[in-house]
């Protein structure tokens, strides 16, 4: 979507980011209309500029639960048909549809944009000696890569990305939100920092499951696109967003590290604070910091992770960007702001600043293996 690109930009002028992002979770797994977290972000307006905004949301195909569900935006028919080459090629096609959206007159110039619910075909993994996962993740890589005006907005099991130029809360009337359920959904409001606006470029970024929606800017990105580069990703985007979402995906599935570890690797303790800890924790942190040093995500940045299982917000380890969380019941809060909360949740039975690089992890009841590894 390279030309799709060039049409929002906010010009020459240099404007501070403000971005905004929200996060809730039912941890039972009930699921709820999009409506709620587009009443949240929505009041966090301010911090927007118009130039994007998006969502995440899991739990939102059941029907469709066990296949993978991509959401493509594409500048032409052209390239859509070159897509559907490829996937046809590499997967058998369940279904193949114009995903519904609303015409609405704050949103100028969408794409065409499409969704697929898709099953790699066995014969061409077995060919490659790698697992389904990995094939949907070298896919990503290629079409995002090599199809010039294509662009794979989501391609995890049971979630989608909605994302776009535009207020969050008219991207969420735009793509009809309110229509589906999900148990886990995320939003992000873009003030861009160092990238132009558009369509590909809003949050969330997403890989299989993972999706990222984050506040601030990463001046790692370089150090943390090479690295990643090590291992097969292709930072196509050439935004720091993109890579924090592969970075997840490197630490948490490819090298099974616990997730409260991978926000130690990506939010790692300063050296003068890794020689104040007991002998054993001390051990283990320098350990992390020799063999991850490139995967830390230095600048000021809020980041809220979500996948299948619950979702991960964290700060910076000298917190530059702001995060509030807040519990009900069996729901999890997380934001930018605490009116965006209170707006959604008017009497939480909890609310709290985690404190700098310290993770507020949410888990799904009954996920067992994500509990034992946090």
């Amino acid at each position: 979507m390279r030309r799709v690109r060039e049409r929002y930009k906010e010009g020459n002028v240099a404007i501070p980011s403000g971005c905004a992002i929200s996060g809730i979770l039912n941890r039972k797994g009930k699921t709820f209309s999009g409506k709620e977290i587009i009443q949240s972000i929505s009041l966090m307006r301010e911090r927007s500029n118009g130039l994007g905004g998006g969502f995440a949301a899991y739990g939102i195909y059941p029907e469709y639960k066990d296949l993978f569900a991509f959401h493509m935006l594409y500048e032409d028919e052209s390239c859509r048909i070159k897509t559907e080459e490829f996937l046809s090629r590499n997967y058998q096609i369940e279904k193949a549809e114009l995903l519904p959206v609303n015409k609405i007159p704050s949103i100028k110039e969408p794409p065409i944009i499409w969704r697929y619910f898709l099953v790699p075909r066995k014969e061409v993994c077995e060919e490659l000696h790698i697992s389904l996962n990995e094939f949907v993740v070298r896919s990503v890589m290629e079409i995002n890569a090599a199809i010039d005006g294509a662009f794979v907005a989501s391609s995890g099991k049971n979630m989608g990305a909605f994302k776009g130029v535009g207020y969050p809360e008219d991207i969420g009337e735009f793509y009809r939100l309110e229509e589906y359920q999900g148990y886990l959904w995320t939003a992000h409001g873009r003030f861009p920092t160092n990238t132009p606006g558009w369509w590909g470029g809003a949050h969330p970024f997403t890989l299989l499951d993972w999706s990222v929606v984050h506040n601030g800017e990463i001046s790692s990105y370089g150090t943390n696109a090479r690295y990643l580069e090590e291992f097969g990703y292709e930072c196509a985007l050439k935004t720091d967003t993109e890579a924090a979402a592969y970075l997840f995906d490197l630490l948490i599935r490819c090298h099974g590290l616990p997730k409260r570890v991978a926000c130690q690797v990506l939010a790692a303790p300063f050296w003068e604070h890794i020689e104040r800890m007991p002998e054993k924790e001390r051990e283990i942190a320098r350990s992390l910091r020799i063999v991850y040093g490139k995967a830390l995500l230095n600048g000021p940045f809020s980041i809220l992770l979500g996948c299948s299982e619950g979702m991960i917000a964290i700060n910076d380890r000298i917190k530059l960007r702001p995060l509030i969380a807040a519990e009900k019941d069996e729901n999890l809060y997380v934001s930018s702001e605490e009116s965006a909360i209170i707006e959604v949740c008017r009497n939480p039975d909890k609310i709290w600043v985690p404190r700098a690089g310290e993770p507020v992890i949410g888990i799904l009841e009954g996920v067992e293996r994500w509990a034992s590894a946090c």
